[in-house]
């Protein structure tokens, strides 16, 4: 037990949330890729799998390794990957290859990178980093409220073309941050109007003036079919209804039967029969898949794990407040679980499709690695808490011993 202790350090609890999440990674993934393999590989499951398997290990060992690292230094090398990060996203934008007709992803010696899965770590810990430094003046406008909010607008701003539901995640992401970090509510208030109100006017330029509406034009079209089911059909003739019908986003209604048909306990371990329909069932719709073969049981198991996690990174900030510890460890844990919660609600309907992956569970390359990285580091930081604790313990213990 004490060499499991030495050589995984940290909270407990999250590692064992890890562990789960890898485990259903790896059953949900080589469950969902069978006709994926089908069509690339020739049906060879067991090379998906594997593939699967090592970008896994690639995911946690950067957990293990940041989670080793003392989580001080992270504050200087989270304000060098933001500078890095901001020229990678520009490039991103205007040079970045076509993934699903968004330009999402650079080719680095043949490997595709992802910037914006680099990007908001990188932005949460650069924020952390400042909320800490500012904390004696952190309700002044001008030397903590625009310092702060600068970075967010310039990697938002620059996300948001092409990645609308990354750049909202990590908007909301950074605003609950800044909350947590004691900035004026008042400010954030105004300023959350104010990017509602840009954002929107951005919208109705591109789908009215713009010849190439990109993906804002695809957004448009979602939202719209998403709003359309709450529509009432009366008044309208059969032709109206049949075509909104067809025009419903097939990802969603997939997923939906994928989960209806699960029940309760699931149809068991690789008996899913929407994998061979829905688009996308190892990476965007995982937990449709999930609730399948495990029923809804095994779909709140999952919904239980990011809920821990988020639990066990508020108890941090508890332990370490207005530091940076604290702030980026609850930071980068709110991101994953929003990322996760935005995820299982494109799955039952409660949001329009997104393309996000379920962290640490879906099938991907960056996505996996950057998200072992941030909880790497809340590790990090959870290791300090837990070895000052021991300290604390051991100090009491010799004075006890020397009074007596």
């Amino acid at each position: 037990m004490r060499l499991f202790n030495k050589i995984f350090q940290g909270d407990r609890v999250i590692w064992m949330v890890i562990a789960m999440l890898t485990l259903m990674s790896l059953m949900a993934v080589y469950s969902a890729t069978g006709t994926y393999a089908n069509v690339r590989y020739e049906g060879n499951n067991t090379y998906v799998l594997l593939r699967h398997a090592v970008t896994l290990l690639l995911g946690l060992g950067a957990v293990y390794v940041t989670h080793l690292l003392k989580y001080t230094y992270y504050s200087r090398l989270f304000q060098i990957a933001f500078w890095i990060s901001v020229p990678l996203l520009a490039y991103t934008l205007f040079f970045g290859a076509d993934i699903n007709e968004a330009q999402r992803s650079i080719h680095i010696y043949g490997v595709s990178f992802q910037s914006s899965d680099f990007a908001k770590v990188a932005l949460i810990g650069y924020l952390a980093r400042e909320l800490a430094v500012r904390q004696n003046e952190i309700k002044d406008f001008k030397t903590a409220f625009v310092p702060l909010m600068l970075p967010v607008l310039v990697v938002v701003g620059l996300i948001f073309p092409e990645n609308f539901s990354t750049a909202g995640i990590l908007f909301a992401s950074c605003m609950v941050l800044l909350f947590v970090g004691r900035i004026n509510m008042k400010y954030l208030m105004v300023f959350f109007a104010c990017a509602l109100v840009a954002m929107s006017i951005y919208i109705i330029i591109v789908l009215n003036v713009a010849e190439d509406k990109g993906r804002t034009g695809a957004w448009g079209q979602r939202i719209e079919s998403f709003v359309g089911k709450f529509k009432s059909d009366e008044g309208k003739t059969e032709e109206e209804i049949a075509r909104e019908e067809n025009e419903e986003d097939f990802q969603a209604l997939q997923s939906k039967i994928a989960i209806a048909g699960g029940g309760l306990i699931g149809k068991a371990p690789g008996r899913s029969t929407q994998r061979n329909y829905l688009p996308h069932p190892y990476s965007d719709f995982i937990f449709a898949i999930i609730v399948e073969e495990y029923g809804l049981l095994g779909g709140a198991f999952v919904v239980m794990l990011y809920l821990i996690l988020l639990y066990r990174a508020i108890r941090i900030i508890v332990m370490k407040p207005q530091s940076f510890g604290g702030f980026v460890a609850f930071g980068l844990a709110f991101m994953i679980v929003m990322q996760a919660m935005v995820n299982m609600g494109v799955a039952t309907g409660i949001f329009p499709v997104t393309g996000q992956p379920l962290p640490f569970v879906s099938m991907g390359g960056t996505s996996l690695l950057f998200t072992g990285c941030a909880f790497g580091v809340i590790l990090s930081v959870s290791k300090e808490i837990n070895n000052n604790n021991n300290n604390e313990s051991n100090n009491e213990l010799a004075t006890t011993e020397s009074d007596n």
